[in-house]
């Protein structure tokens, strides 16, 4: 397909409207959304760093070696988990996160998929 050719397919074009042919716009998903938000920050993604080779880290755990409240390490694994990135369990009163590999593969899927379209 060339360029467009009259105002409705400038229009279309514009807007992401497509023909009966073509899929409509791909979007990104919400937990999508929050696996960037969760990469845009340089104090995340030291924390991540943090869960490799498998390690179970609790929030004091995590404050203590990266140098941070506890409060505010309890606000970044809170935005790490929504973003797919980290995953939680419960062990009596301790709450313990590990990387969710399974997790970031699904959201980069997505991401490939939504980039793919555009690119």
């Amino acid at each position: 397909m060339g360029e467009p050719t009259n105002s409705q397919e400038v229009a279309a074009s514009l807007t992401g409207a497509r023909g009966p042919e073509s899929p409509g716009p791909v979007e990104l998903s919400e937990r999508t959304h929050d696996f960037l938000k969760a990469l845009a920050s340089s104090s995340r993604q030291r924390i991540m760093l943090l869960f490799a080779q498998g390690a179970e880290l609790s929030v004091s755990e995590v404050a203590e070696r990266a140098g941070i409240g506890q409060s505010t390490a309890s606000e970044q694994l809170a935005l790490l988990r929504r973003g797919g990135i980290l995953d939680s369990r419960r062990e009596g009163k301790i709450v313990l996160y590990r990387a969710d590999r399974d997790g970031v593969l699904s959201v980069l899927d997505d991401l490939r998929s939504y980039l793919l379209t555009c690119c």
